[in-house]
């Protein structure tokens, strides 16, 4: 007889014709339970004895045979007489539920859940609407307080959360936006933490024509969440109301109905076609988080998450040519020159040296561009000599291929090797003009709007903020039209740079405006001490700020500002030379405040042999973020203190 199990409210048990079965008193069910928790593993009978009663009575071990017996009867009625059972069984020292998946509502349950997470919204929706009508109450109602329920009723209460934000994104998606309503707002009602699902419930009300009610349920929520957990709400929250305020055109699912329906007709289709474990889908995949990344935020987080997961599936498949396109293909264009993520740029760095390596002798010369553009993207700021021999050799090998994206790939690692001294934005400005005419001839947006932020830095570097307005201008209006979010941060803070330059009144709430723009953007080797940064820019005082991975040239000035010389004079001493990057030139700078504050003419004397090639330059402003004054007063300071 087929049996179904019902743990999504009070435990019981269905025939096959759906007629409740009889399953006697509370110790029965605590049983049955049990052994569901256990989801197939054997539960030694001792182990069943304590967790049924708090002090064991004597007979104990009897009474969980006897429980067990009932339920047997119960359960296989027909099963004939001294035959072993099937579905209670005994194993070893105590007994096992072997019932399959679909024939308990929990196990089916999460089977739904892991299907739905890849399915088109509509077929998302019918699925989980079914599902969740099979919950009759709390998850092992009547054993709430047996300890042996706590972990698996916690797991269960909060995959069904889950399963309602789910269900509320497919209606989003299809556009039900008034029927998701009611729902989430009784969701956010009982979980208040619930941040996804009260990022939701606005953006269902907004898409309701009812912006003051989303608003308000932001302003709801940020209340709830300050008063009862005493946290602030995260970047979601935060960009939403921001674009609520802006109204802005991506939240307007009029514009995208038709494409979203088409993407999910395309991957369902894709899904039916490609089967699960072709290696194409790696490639697929890998393509996808190249677009991914350019979306900004959570976009760029998850596609640098799972694309180290795809290099290493493949290299576990043993096709080295396979890898080789794997992490080749990964091309997305990089403006900012510190790592994101130095421990998986390095595993990045070492699966494409071991494909060179493995690579046939002969031919794959496009695979092997690509490998050296990796190598020398990924080591950027950390390895000159192998990066920029890795950069000329990419570049020479796409100018022999004549191949337009490949060319565009390579010159971005010469551009990220190009800071191996100070005085090279020259230099960069030629890679950026190249990257410009040739993006434009072939129609590689992402790389043309590349091109002219390397341009901007390079102009702003070189004092010709007028060049510079006109690269800012040209990004931004690419960015606008192909939907590139993260380009703003980069123009707002060069804009907020040439306030503070020509010394505007308005430059540090620029700066500060600029930073929330960091805030959840998914580049934390860009976020991570740049605001400091820029306010030491303005008005000079390093103190009391989290300086980032700029902390050791900063140190040295802090400790003075705080009159402690003889600190500061140490940790002068311990400074390291800055790392290749476009913070170059403006940490040498303030190394040199410091050796002339202390009177260190050692590190005076190797300040100003690192800044003599940028002389014409301002410091800083060749990241067309901060700028720290014109290198020649830098030098000219210098040269004074050292006569």
């Amino acid at each position: 007889m087929q049996v179904e199990f019902g743990v999504l409210g009070p435990v019981t048990a269905w025939a096959a014709d759906g007629s409740a079965i009889a399953l006697k008193g509370p110790q029965h069910r605590a049983v049955l339970a049990r052994l569901i928790v256990a989801r197939g593993r054997v539960v030694p009978v001792e182990v069943l004895v304590d967790d049924l009663w708090v002090s064991p009575p004597a007979g104990a071990v009897s009474a969980v045979r006897t429980f067990v017996s009932a339920l047997r009867r119960a359960l296989e009625p027909d099963r004939p007489a001294r035959t072993p059972a099937e579905l209670l069984v005994t194993e070893g020292p105590g007994y096992a539920l072997r019932a399959k998946p679909w024939e308990v509502d929990s196990w089916r349950f999460e089977q739904v859940m892991e299907a739905t997470a890849e399915m088109p919204p509509r077929d998302m929706l019918i699925r989980l609407e079914e599902a969740l009508g099979w919950w009759r109450g709390p998850a092992y109602a009547e054993f709430a307080d047996a300890p042996w329920t706590h972990a698996e009723r916690s797991r269960l209460a909060e995959v069904r959360l889950l399963a309602v934000e789910r269900q509320a994104e497919a209606r989003l998606a299809l556009g039900l936006d008034a029927e998701a309503i009611p729902d989430l707002d009784a969701h956010v009602a009982e979980h208040p933490w619930r941040e996804d699902a009260w990022r939701l419930l606005a953006l269902a009300l907004y898409r309701s024509d009812r912006q003051g009610d989303a608003l308000a349920v932001l302003r709801r929520a940020r209340a709830l969440l300050v008063e009862q957990l005493g946290v602030d709400p995260g970047p979601a929250l935060r960009r939403l109301e921001t674009d609520i305020l802006n109204q802005a055109d991506h939240l307007d699912p009029g514009a995208g109905g038709a494409a979203g329906q088409v993407w999910a007709q395309a991957t369902a289709a894709y899904d039916r076609a490609v089967a699960s474990g072709a290696r194409a889908r790696l490639e697929s995949t890998v393509g996808l988080l190249r677009n991914l990344a350019v979306t900004g935020g959570g976009g760029l987080e998850a596609a640098r998450e799972h694309r180290l997961a795809a290099v290493k599936a493949a290299e576990e498949l043993g096709d080295v040519e396979l890898t080789a396109r794997v992490i080749g293909a990964y091309d997305v264009p990089a403006i900012w020159t510190r790592s994101d993520d130095q421990n998986q740029a390095n595993q990045l760095v070492a699966a494409a040296e071991r494909a060179l390596t493995a690579l046939p002798p002969d031919g794959h010369e496009a695979a092997r561009s690509r490998l050296l553009a990796t190598i020398a993207i990924e080591s950027r700021g950390v390895s000159a000599e192998r990066g920029g021999e890795a950069a000329r050799e990419a570049v020479r090998l796409a100018r022999q291929l004549e191949d337009p994206a490949l060319l565009a790939f390579a010159l971005n690692g010469l551009f990220m090797q190009s800071f191996h001294r100070a005085g090279l934005a020259p230099e960069r400005d030629a890679i950026g003009e190249e990257l410009i005419a040739l993006s434009a001839r072939h129609g590689l947006v992402t790389y043309e709007v590349l091109g002219h932020l390397v341009r901007l830095q390079a102009r702003s570097a070189a004092g010709d903020f007028a060049g510079a307005d006109e690269h800012a201008a040209a990004a931004d209006r690419l960015a606008e039209r192909h939907e590139l979010p993260l380009v703003g941060v980069f123009t707002q803070w060069y804009r907020a740079l040439r306030l503070a330059v020509f010394d505007q009144p308005g430059a540090e709430a620029a700066y500060r405006e600029a930073a929330v723009l960091l805030d959840g953007s998914g580049m934390p080797g860009l976020e991570r001490g740049l605001l400091p940064l820029a306010l030491l820019s303005l008005n000079g005082s390093p103190a009391g700020e989290e300086w980032g991975p700029y902390e050791p040239w900063v140190r040295p000035l802090a400790l003075l500002a705080e009159g402690r010389r003889a600190e500061a004079a140490a940790a002068l001493e311990e400074t390291p030379d800055p790392p290749g990057d476009l913070l170059l030139e403006a940490m040498w700078c303030l190394t040199a405040r410091a050796a002339i504050a202390l009177g260190n003419r050692r590190v005076m004397q190797r300040a100003s042999a690192a800044l003599g090639p940028a002389a014409t330059e301002l410091a800083g402003a060749g990241s067309g973020l901060v700028a720290f004054g014109p290198v020649s007063r830098q030098l000219d300071e210098l040269a004074l203190a050292l006569r």
